[in-house]
């Protein structure tokens, strides 16, 4: 077989492969006893780019519920948020926690 003939039938091969999609992953802001309900709102809307509005009932399902999904992301992106959020918290001396599950 010669290399044109292969390289199309290589083709044709890989394009009748399914790809897949990648994993999605929910990150989830955490309740506790000493952050502030501004706070949260000011992560949601830096972090996750949340309207107020949007960020303000996220914030309330945080409080009553003890935990509020931020978003939904592939892996990299949730480990990324996640991890800034927990420097943002520190930095403002909040123990604010942040989870990813899959989805």
């Amino acid at each position: 077989m010669d290399s044109k003939h292969k390289t199309i039938q290589e083709t044709q091969e890989k394009a009748g492969q399914k790809t897949r999609k990648p994993p999605y992953y929910g990150v989830f802001l955490l309740n506790d006893d000493y952050t502030t309900m501004d706070f949260v709102v000011h992560v949601l809307e830096r972090v996750f780019h949340r309207s107020p509005v949007e960020a303000t009932q996220i914030m309330l399902l945080v409080h009553n519920k003890g935990k509020g999904l931020a978003g939904v992301y592939t892996r990299d992106i949730a480990e990324t948020k996640v991890d800034k959020v927990h420097r943002l918290a520190e930095e403002h001396a909040f123990p604010l926690k942040c989870k990813m599950e899959k989805t």
